[in-house]
């Protein structure tokens, strides 16, 4: 990196990405008592009155938390919650540009799970969603599940869920390029941790029929006995192979590698030897799972997590529009059906007719993305009973 874009870099951060502004200007004492004292006591006794109107009547309808301990960043471990702040500003900015949602980074100086957990609970009466982010596993899966559970607001681990749902996006289109069927294939999924065990939820909700994930011991096999309870769950459903191996031995004659662990655990010779046609998904930042160069020559379709080759699998594709749909619908929570309607929906946002090996997920500032998962996840919280509300240009059908 040069040093003067080491110092941009810097300079885009002074002072933090994110401010405050009002929708309204009070220019007078009739606008200083209609917005504020004694005006804004008739609003607060009708919410006393009816608590839901706080949807409408606050910035509640509109705002979500972007949370972290600051454990797990990306590509950076446990960095803690100060030095995770910049993260969170920045996702929050993806969401107002992307979604025009007005979104609030909040760090917790606590690694407890019982002190996140109540913390986010006792703040929760202003937000409209909660997106978990950078929390380390396995406790961000109790965390989210109670959190889910306390609350009537949607709660969405990003680093679990929004990962999942983009790899999904991203193979469906991948394996009409590689002409495969997602009942026909073996995939392979190295790494099981917050990622990794929601990828392989969402593989195995979507028909996969064949699944190997592999952690740092080898394959996860089914009927195994397993201390960590997520990789029991896997070790009991029967689409999970019975076959022990390392990486390098069970990823032969896979259709699929999907990668969400650490840079430069495959080598060309282990790719050249899964099955015709074969797609790699190396998301491991900054250093992918195999280098590209290494693996084009013998793999069909190649995807990372970085901006700097085709094919990013990139989270921003998912959370502005999957909380734009669930807040525009008042959904009590984000559910698999939901997660499965934003995969197909961010899918659909390239043309069959423009697929190829290099185009096979759409540009994270894409903003038909936005409005495509938006409608796809309203109308999946409304056929599951999520969606409270129907949003006025979804009442006809119209989208």
């Amino acid at each position: 990196m040069s040093f003067s874009m080491y110092e941009q870099i810097f300079a885009a951060h002074q002072g933090g990405k994110l401010s405050v502004e009002p929708k309204q200007t009070v220019h007078n004492s009739v606008d200083l008592a209609r917005i504020y004292t004694p005006g804004v006591a008739e609003v607060c006794s009708a919410i006393h009155r009816e608590p839901d109107k706080a949807h409408t009547l606050t910035i509640k309808k509109n705002t979500v938390a972007v949370i972290s301990d600051g454990t797990s960043v990306l590509g950076l471990g446990d960095i803690g919650p100060y030095a995770a702040a910049p993260v969170m500003e920045g996702k929050a900015m993806l969401f107002k540009q992307l979604a025009g949602v007005d979104a609030f980074p909040i760090c917790l100086d606590t690694t407890d799970t019982e002190e996140i957990i109540r913390t986010i609970q006792r703040i929760s009466p202003i937000f409209g969603g909660i997106n978990l982010e950078d929390i380390s596993s396995p406790r961000c899966f109790e965390i989210e599940r109670r959190l889910a559970d306390l609350l009537d607001i949607p709660v969405f681990h990003d680093d679990q869920h929004g990962t999942a749902i983009v790899v999904l996006a991203g193979l469906f289109n991948a394996l009409k390029v590689a002409g495969k069927q997602i009942d026909q294939i073996r995939v392979v999924v190295n790494g099981i941790g917050a990622a990794g065990m929601a990828i392989c939820r969402m593989l195995l909700r979507a028909g996969v029929t064949r699944l190997v994930p592999v952690d740092r011991e080898g394959a996860i096999v089914l009927g195994g006995r397993y201390s960590q309870p997520m990789w029991q769950w896997l070790a009991e459903r029967p689409e999970v192979e019975a076959i022990p191996g390392l990486l390098k031995e069970v990823i032969r004659d896979a259709d699929v590698f999907i990668g969400v662990s650490r840079g430069g655990v495959l080598t060309a010779d282990d790719v050249q030897y899964m099955a015709p046609g074969s797609i790699v998904f190396a998301m491991a930042n900054p250093d992918p799972e195999i280098a590209p160069e290494e693996a084009l020559p013998y793999v069909q379709v190649f995807a990372t997590g970085r901006s700097d080759y085709p094919n990013q699998i990139n989270n921003a594709l998912v959370f502005p529009g999957i909380f734009r749909g669930a807040l525009d619908c008042r959904a009590s929570s984000i559910n698999e059906e939901m997660k499965l309607a934003a995969a197909y929906a961010i899918a659909s946002a390239i043309p069959d007719a423009e697929l190829s090996p290099v185009n096979i997920v759409p540009a994270v500032l894409d903003r038909e993305v936005v409005a495509r998962v938006r409608v796809a996840v309203i109308r999946a919280a409304v056929s599951s009973g999520q969606a409270r509300v129907m949003p006025v240009d979804l009442m006809d059908g119209v989208s």
